[in-house]
């Protein structure tokens, strides 16, 4: 039984991998999760929506589109910077903290990437004032949006983001792995933040690939591809 899957734009590498072990014919297209939410509440088909965030398949719950919606895999925010300047050895809050340093992000609201990011710059702003709003200030929302440029197919939002000399850090998942040239580095606690994905089951048809999402074969195809399996929180 053939189906359609809208799913965060993040989850796009590691799919053949899952779709090859589910096995069954499945339509999927992929965009920034806030955006396809909006499109679903509008009247976008969609059996299965996979999300970055728990917000929006909750959101489509109490609208009475979906009939369930739960948390399968997690993921976590990083910097990915290219090679020289992780060379200089500057911290990563320095590195975000540095005036001549251009920041990109994800678009809020749009992307719940870009969510996760303005969420990493009020945690910054608590514990050093003035920071995390200058960083909001600064911050170049380059992806993710409704009018934002499409990056190329296959190409991570980091790579077109850094290589393009668009930016010189992008704020973005670890999933994404790092490619010839580009570095990602971590965000330690207390600042890290978790990115936790939820699905939102719109139709009972594709409650069997819900529950594949779950199962310890995706876990392991999940964690491969860089996401923090359920049994693995951060």
């Amino acid at each position: 039984m053939s189906f359609t899957v809208l799913a965060a734009g993040s989850l796009r590498a590691v799919w053949p991998a899952l779709a090859s072990a589910y096995g069954q014919p499945i339509r999927v297209a992929f965009g920034p999760a806030g955006l396809l939410c909006e499109r679903i509440k509008q009247g976008k088909r969609c059996d299965l929506f996979l999300s970055a965030n728990l917000t929006h398949p909750q959101s489509l719950i109490a609208a009475g589109i979906a009939l369930d919606s739960a948390v399968f895999v997690h993921n976590q925010l990083c910097l990915s910077v290219p090679a020289a300047l992780a060379a200089s050895n500057k911290s990563w809050l320095e590195l975000l903290s540095h005036p001549h340093l251009r920041v990109a992000t994800s678009t809020p609201l749009s992307d719940p990437s870009g969510d996760y990011a303005w969420q990493l710059f009020d945690r910054i702003e608590r514990r050093y004032a003035g920071v995390g709003t200058a960083l909001k200030q600064r911050a170049l929302q380059l992806v993710g949006g409704p009018f934002s440029p499409a990056v190329p197919a296959g190409v991570p939002a980091a790579n077109w983001v850094l290589n393009g000399d668009r930016a010189d850090i992008f704020i973005g998942y670890q999933s994404y792995a790092a490619r010839p040239g580009i570095t990602t580095i971590t965000i330690p606690p207390p600042f890290h933040i978790r990115a936790d994905y939820a699905f939102a089951l719109c139709h009972a048809k594709a409650q069997p690939l819900a529950d594949f999402l779950l199962s310890a074969e995706a876990q392991g195809i999940l964690e491969k591809g860089g996401f923090l399996p359920l049994e693995k929180r951060a």
